[in-house]
């Protein structure tokens, strides 16, 4: 193939890179929302063991990689609404996401001390320069995913930011554990009488109020809600990548035995059931299996 020929086949515009980003991410919802879950847990679980060797052990760039696939239906999906207002929020909470990260690698708050035990790629300062894909999704699953739920409520202000905020420490109430029984991250200077939830301090969950509201109304603010729900309306896949965090994280507290992360990472499960959401097609085996040519 000619460059002339590969030039004529690429996107010469905006919206049909994003036409042709939409049918990639569409063709391939298996791979990327089970087979990529389902593998990491394994992959991860065997490395935490001690299966693995270690080039493939905690491998970081395997976890970049699955992580930016997984993370591809909700990036694709909003990147159509990605207007100069929602850059600056987003790159807003990127600043904020480093920089409470720092202070809380270096001084213990708002999470209580910590620090990593698993290269997690390249790092800043003691911080992951992968933290924003690892976070700000999280909270944008938790916004779309209530948007749905609440419905014309989601109206109100108050019971949506309060909603999505619940919702966001959720979702770390099965993200920490898990983590944290793989050695993702382990926390330390624990006081004698520190009441701690499956390893992990009960004043990390206090961290994630601040973190989450400040995230949540950063969104909230950057994007247009109704823009929001009608890309929703119109792109099946969008959510896809919070099946993927319910095969993931529910797989692997699982296998440590966390069922009350499990519980919660079902009822999130039950979310996407309930706004038609989960595609049980996802789950059948497509007729080209992605490890085969």
């Amino acid at each position: 193939m000619s460059a002339s020929d590969l030039r004529a086949r690429l996107p010469s515009t905006r919206s049909e890179a994003e036409a042709s980003l939409d049918r990639l991410v569409r063709d391939n919802r298996f791979t990327i929302s089970v087979f990529f879950p389902l593998n990491g847990a394994v992959l991860l679980v065997a490395s935490a063991m001690g299966w693995l060797p270690d080039p493939l052990a905690f491998n970081a760039f395997l976890i970049l990689l699955g992580t930016l696939v997984m993370r591809s239906p909700l990036i694709v999906g909003v990147l159509p609404l990605v207007t100069r207002r929602a850059a600056l929020g987003v790159g807003a909470l990127t600043a904020y996401a480093y920089a409470i990260e720092y202070t809380g690698v270096t001084t213990g708050w708002p999470y209580g001390w910590f620090h990593y035990g698993v290269d997690l790629g390249p790092t800043v300062a003691g911080v992951p320069v992968g933290l924003p894909v690892f976070f700000i999704p999280l909270v944008m699953n938790a916004y779309l995913l209530c948007l749905l739920l609440l419905g014309d409520r989601a109206r109100n202000g108050a019971v949506r930011l309060g909603v999505v905020i619940a919702a966001v420490l959720a979702m770390d109430v099965v993200l920490d554990p898990g983590a944290v029984a793989l050695g993702f991250w382990e926390y330390y200077r624990l006081a004698d009488d520190a009441r701690l939830f499956y390893g992990v301090p009960l004043s990390n969950y206090a961290g994630w109020v601040v973190s989450a509201t400040v995230a949540v109304v950063a969104l909230d603010r950057s994007f247009d809600r109704e823009a929001l729900l009608a890309r929703l309306d119109r792109t099946e896949f969008m959510l896809d990548d919070l099946v993927s965090f319910v095969i993931l994280w529910g797989g692997i507290n699982a296998w440590f035995g966390n069922w009350i992360p499990v519980a919660v990472a079902a009822l999130f499960g039950v979310g996407l059931l309930k706004t038609d959401r989960f595609d049980s097609r996802l789950l059948r085996l497509p007729r080209r299996l992605p490890w085969r040519s």
